[in-house]
């Protein structure tokens, strides 16, 4: 993504919303870590810190914005409403404030429980 300002030209990758996203959806509570599904076997897996982006699909709007969708696992028990709007307020707050990008959508995929 390209920012122009005053001074000159921004460019942040992709990665760095990846990563936002993922430290900022993991430090919800209930959420117990970042899921992909394998193409292999079909089943979901859970995400160590180091490859979380795999989580995590940005796509960058036409007006400036990007559009986050996150797949997570979740622990047993948690409200899964209360959850989810919490990483979709969490992740849109810190992502906006760290990058000055504006969020358009978080769109959260809860692919798996854990006990």
């Amino acid at each position: 993504m390209k920012l122009q300002n005053e001074l000159g030209e921004i460019r942040i990758s992709s990665d760095v919303f990846t990563a936002i996203t993922g430290s900022a959806a993991t430090n919800c509570y209930g959420v117990k870590g970042m899921a992909v599904r394998s193409k292999t076997d079909g089943l979901v897996h859970l995400l160590k810190r180091e490859s979380m982006a795999k989580g995590v699909k940005v796509y960058y709007n036409e007006d400036g914005t990007v559009s986050i969708e996150l797949h997570i696992i979740v622990e047993n028990g948690v409200n899964l409403m209360a959850v989810c709007r919490s990483i979709m307020s969490e992740v849109r707050y810190v992502v906006s404030q760290t990058t000055g990008v504006e969020v358009a959508s978080v769109d959260v995929c809860v692919d798996s429980m854990r006990f």
